[in-house]
């Protein structure tokens, strides 16, 4: 099994299959509306906009399961984003990433990752407080909170997770070495 054999609904219920996405790099994150790292869709859409027409894609997942972080519908979200932050890139329907109810992309994703990266003593004390209140953090590998990040390359390895805390911009490097 590879990322391409999954499917993932949009945010209109459509499903739709990744292998769509073959042959282009990919960084698929959770997101919420109402977290503090919220402002970082800003960097996503920096990034998309670069990166887009070299084959670059963000395939963001709005996740409710951090402190109620994303509320309301999906079309609410998206509007949401595309007013305040001008995202361009599309948002697939609202999913979990941990537990008997996550969507099975990030049972992959979490599955075939190396190491989540995090920068600096101060970020990984704010994490390890973060992980302290994730109700949905059962397993080592389960995601800690929103705007985890996971970079996936054009023959659709997971070739690097920044943690939530960390920029997306810090990701750079590494899709331009991808791309």
């Amino acid at each position: 099994m590879n990322i391409y054999d999954l499917k993932v609904k949009t945010r209109n219920g459509k499903e739709v299959s990744l292998s769509d996405f073959k042959g282009k790099v990919l960084l698929v994150v959770n997101t919420a509306t109402g977290c503090g790292f919220t402002p970082q869709y800003k960097a996503l859409e920096t990034l998309y906009e670069k990166y887009y027409d070299k084959g670059f894609e963000v395939l963001d997942f709005p996740c409710d399961q951090f402190g109620h972080q994303a509320p309301g519908t999906d079309d609410e979200i998206h509007e949401f984003c595309t007013g305040k932050y001008k995202t361009q890139f599309d948002q697939f329907a609202k999913v979990e990433v941990n537990g008997e109810n996550e969507e099975p992309l990030f049972t992959y994703l979490k599955e075939n990752s190396p190491k989540e990266e995090i920068y600096g003593v101060k970020n990984k004390m704010a994490m390890k407080a973060v992980e302290k209140i994730s109700t949905s953090t059962k397993k080592e590998n389960d995601i800690k909170w929103n705007f985890t990040k996971f970079l996936v390359d054009r023959n659709g390895d997971v070739i690097y997770r920044l943690s939530p805390i960390e920029d997306p911009l810090k990701m750079e490097k590494k899709i331009l070495e991808v791309l």
